[in-house]
């Protein structure tokens, strides 16, 4: 009720009781007379607040209410903690794999059952098998944080899935599997601090795909501790350096298994530079990193170096559909590429004789209408081994592999994606022998 409405019932009130009193006093005929005149003046004013009540009564009807205003303080998306704000996000995706292996069986609970992972492809000669998967490991959860500090914006996140081999679950019984840290860093202004995807990675030329990577021999693919810088140094270009954990990856002679030696003194230096132009986008990026081996007499040293170029240039009726792809060559660059498929190194006779590599992929992106799209890609990787470690007892090394993959995605709403595509890929060793893998996968996944 608005003020001048307040005061017209305290008027009237008043009014009233003004009228009340002099009738319930026994008064003189003359009093009478004068009491008679002050009422009529009384009931004259008691009709004008009468009249002035009504009026605000009907503007007040007539009148809708304000909307309720938001807090000043309450964030657009997200919810706040204090003078954070938060917001979450993700999703949920289910995986149905069928597979033919050409030359043995994947053990249960391998990465390469859940995923494609060359390097876990059988070859030989041995009996071929065919198997079928599900799970729903690849679900991700991920936590956006941002709070102004003197003028500044904290920026932190952190993302977890479920797709690690680390206290792998029974299929027997829950199929329950561990969560396991993705990234997590903090970012102010430049800088960012914490776990993230190395800079060395090209994130644009990785495709659509139901798997876990899709492109996994040909692609450049870690994520690690880091301290990067970033500056936008003209309106198209981009500059990344950074400091990231470093670990090498050797194979001891004769034997192809891999072994993280954690003797690194120093950590790897990673570059990058990106052009966003009219035609597309562009990437160049470097790796020079330290190798080291300890056997605890001995420290063998060298140095891996490595270059990337990639990009992803859209075509067609409003840019729609996109070429991307990404070339990779070096040396002492193993676990950087293909998820490791072949050593940085090999250690022997206390030296580290360093593995060439050579990596590409290529796809391509065609949207059918705006619920459906097809993606086509390739992936390549080979190995060059030094002198003296391609026969023999080192000749179980990996030597390259390929593969080529097609899929359709459908989108009825938005966040609903389901897709299913087909996959071939074949490993080859040095010794020549080779098996392949014949993938259908059905995917079903649901952003929020």
């Amino acid at each position: 009720m608005k003020i001048s409405t307040r005061k017209n019932v305290v008027l009237l009130a008043t009014t009233a009781m003004a009228i009340a009193l002099p009738l319930c006093a026994p008064q003189s005929a003359m009093a009478q007379s004068a009491d008679t005149a002050q009422l009529e003046a009384r009931l004259k004013q008691l009709e004008a607040s009468m009249d002035a009540l009504k009026a605000e009564l009907a503007k007040a009807k007539s009148t809708p209410a304000p909307a309720a205003a938001a807090p000043a303080s309450a964030p657009a998306e997200g919810f706040r903690v204090g003078n954070t704000t938060v917001k979450v996000g993700g999703f949920i995706k289910t995986v149905g794999t069928f597979s033919n292996f050409s030359s043995g069986e994947v053990a249960a609970n391998a990465l390469g059952r859940d995923f494609y992972l060359p390097g876990q492809i059988p070859t030989g000669t041995g009996r071929g098998s065919r198997v079928f998967d599900a799970s729903a490991k690849q679900t991700r959860l991920w936590t956006n944080l941002t709070t102004d500090v003197a003028g500044h914006t904290v920026k932190g996140y952190i993302e977890a899935d479920f797709q690690t081999t680390a206290g792998a679950g029974s299929e027997r019984t829950t199929n329950g599997y561990n969560m396991a840290v993705r990234r997590a860093y903090v970012q102010l202004d430049g800088l960012t601090i914490g776990q993230d995807w190395t800079t060395f990675q090209y994130l644009g030329a990785i495709p659509e795909s139901t798997d876990f990577v899709g492109i996994t021999e040909g692609t450049v693919f870690a994520r690690q501790p880091l301290v990067r810088y970033t500056k936008k140094i003209s309106p198209i270009t981009t500059f990344n350096i950074s400091l990231e954990n470093s670990e090498t990856a050797s194979a001891v002679s004769g034997s192809p298994a891999l072994t993280e030696n954690d003797d690194d003194r120093l950590p790897d230096l990673a570059a990058r530079i990106q052009f966003n132009t009219k035609v597309g986008e562009f990437s160049v990026a470097g790796l020079v990193r330290e190798l080291a081996v300890n056997n605890g007499v001995v420290t063998a040293k060298d140095t891996g170096t490595g270059i990337s170029i990639g990009g992803k240039i859209p075509f067609g009726e409003k840019k729609a559909n996109d070429v991307r792809f990404l070339v990779t060559a070096g040396n002492g660059i193993g676990r950087y590429v293909g998820l490791n498929m072949v050593p940085d190194a090999i250690y022997a006779n206390n030296s580290l004789f360093k593995v060439n590599n050579f990596a590409a992929t290529g796809s391509v992106r065609f949207m059918i209408n705006p619920m459906t799209r097809v993606n086509l890609m390739g992936s390549y990787q080979s190995a060059d081994y030094p002198a003296g470690f391609v026969t023999g007892a080192f000749s179980a090394y990996t030597k390259k592999s390929q593969s080529v993959a097609a899929n359709i995605f459908y989108s009825p709403v938005k966040g609903i994606d389901l897709g299913v595509e087909y996959r071939l890929g074949k490993r080859e060793l040095v010794n020549g022998l080779d098996g392949s893998l014949n993938r259908i996968e059905f995917a079903a996944k649901y952003s929020f």
